[in-house]
C-alpha cells in the first residue's frame, strides 16, 4: 500500500512539474496593472515629464535618491533651455524685436 501512495506522490510532483514548465493548460496573459510610467514616444521629453516620472524599484533595484537627484539637475536644464527657446536674449545675438529675419533694424 505505501508502494500505491509513493507513485501517486510522484504522479502528482510530475504534473505540477509539467504544467509549471509550460505544458498543459497555459496561464492566462499578463496584464499590466498601472500605465506606463515612460512619457508619449511620439512627442519630446519636457523638464515636466522629467519632474513627474516614477520608476519602479526591485529586489536588486536603483538608489531612489541618486535618480531623483539627476532626474531633478535635468529637469532644471530642461526648463532653462525651453526658457531661452521662448525669449532669447538680444545681447547674446539672438533676434530683438523687428529682427526676426536677422536683418538689422534701424533704431
Amino acid at each position: 500500500m505505501a508502494w500505491f501512495f509513493a507513485v501517486l506522490v510522484v504522479l502528482a510532483l510530475g504534473g505540477v512539474a509539467v504544467v509549471a514548465a509550460g505544458h498543459g493548460a497555459p496561464m492566462a496573459p499578463e496584464h499590466p496593472d498601472r500605465p506606463d510610467p515612460l512619457p508619449p514616444a511620439d512627442r519630446e521629453i519636457t523638464a515636466h515629464d522629467l519632474r513627474t516620472i516614477e520608476f519602479d524599484t526591485a529586489l536588486r533595484g536603483y538608489r531612489a535618491d541618486e535618480v531623483d537627484a539627476l532626474l531633478a539637475r535635468l529637469a532644471s536644464q530642461f526648463e532653462a533651455q525651453e526658457e531661452y527657446a521662448v525669449a532669447p536674449d538680444a545681447s547674446e545675438g539672438g533676434p530683438g524685436v523687428g529682427e526676426a529675419d536677422g536683418a538689422p533694424v534701424e533704431r
